[in-house]
Protein backbone atom coordinates (compact mmCIF):
# COMPACT_ATOMS: atom_id res chain seq x y z
CA UNK A 1 0.00 0.00 0.00
CA UNK A 2 2.64 2.03 0.14
CA UNK A 3 3.29 2.43 -3.60
CA UNK A 4 0.30 4.27 -4.11
CA UNK A 5 1.46 7.24 -2.61
CA UNK A 6 3.97 7.03 -5.31
CA UNK A 7 1.53 6.58 -8.21
CA UNK A 8 -0.35 9.68 -6.66
CA UNK A 9 2.99 11.92 -6.88
CA UNK A 10 3.51 10.32 -10.44
CA UNK A 11 -0.07 10.95 -11.60
CA UNK A 12 0.56 15.03 -10.17
CA UNK A 13 3.54 15.41 -11.51
CA UNK A 14 2.07 14.28 -14.96
CA UNK A 15 -0.98 16.41 -14.83
CA UNK A 16 1.20 19.24 -13.95
CA UNK A 17 4.03 18.22 -16.83
CA UNK A 18 0.69 18.32 -19.47
CA UNK A 19 -0.45 21.38 -17.79
CA UNK A 20 2.59 23.41 -18.42
CA UNK A 21 2.88 21.87 -22.14
CA UNK A 22 -0.74 22.79 -22.36
CA UNK A 23 -1.98 19.52 -23.28
CA UNK A 24 -5.47 19.63 -21.50
CA UNK A 25 -6.87 15.88 -22.14
CA UNK A 26 -3.20 14.90 -20.70
CA UNK A 27 -3.87 16.97 -17.51
CA UNK A 28 -7.28 15.79 -16.67
CA UNK A 29 -6.56 12.09 -17.16
CA UNK A 30 -3.93 12.32 -14.68
CA UNK A 31 -5.81 14.22 -12.11
CA UNK A 32 -9.01 11.95 -12.40
CA UNK A 33 -6.29 8.79 -12.14
CA UNK A 34 -4.99 11.03 -8.87
CA UNK A 35 -8.65 11.53 -7.46
CA UNK A 36 -9.41 7.50 -8.26
CA UNK A 37 -5.81 6.55 -6.61
CA UNK A 38 -6.47 9.05 -3.34
CA UNK A 39 -10.02 7.56 -2.73
CA UNK A 40 -8.67 4.16 -2.65
CA UNK A 41 -6.75 4.86 -0.29
CA UNK A 42 -7.93 4.44 3.45
CA UNK A 43 -7.22 8.48 4.01
CA UNK A 44 -9.56 9.00 0.66
CA UNK A 45 -11.98 7.31 1.48
CA UNK A 46 -14.02 9.29 3.52
CA UNK A 47 -14.34 12.01 0.82
CA UNK A 48 -17.42 10.95 -1.37
CA UNK A 49 -19.49 10.96 1.50
CA UNK A 50 -17.58 14.54 2.36
CA UNK A 51 -18.57 16.12 -0.92
CA UNK A 52 -22.17 15.06 -0.29
CA UNK A 53 -22.49 16.53 3.36
CA UNK A 54 -21.34 19.32 1.73
CA UNK A 55 -23.39 19.57 -1.37
CA UNK A 56 -26.49 18.69 0.75
CA UNK A 57 -25.87 21.34 3.28
CA UNK A 58 -25.79 23.96 0.51
CA UNK A 59 -28.84 22.65 -0.72
CA UNK A 60 -30.38 23.30 2.54
CA UNK A 61 -29.30 26.58 2.89
CA UNK A 62 -29.86 27.68 -0.50
CA UNK A 63 -33.49 26.02 -0.98
CA UNK A 64 -35.36 28.55 1.79
CA UNK A 65 -33.77 31.24 -0.27
CA UNK A 66 -34.63 30.22 -3.41
CA UNK A 67 -38.41 29.33 -2.40
CA UNK A 68 -39.14 32.44 -0.93
CA UNK A 69 -37.47 34.58 -3.28
CA UNK A 70 -41.06 34.41 -5.71
CA UNK A 71 -42.81 35.38 -3.18
CA UNK A 72 -41.70 38.00 -1.78
CA UNK A 73 -42.67 41.68 -3.10
CA UNK A 74 -40.42 42.92 -5.96
CA UNK A 75 -38.85 46.66 -5.26
CA UNK A 76 -41.20 46.97 -2.21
Amino acid sequence: MGSVGVLILGAVLGAFICAKARVAIGAVAFSLIALALFIATPVGAGLPEAISTFISAFDRAATPALNSAGTTGAGS
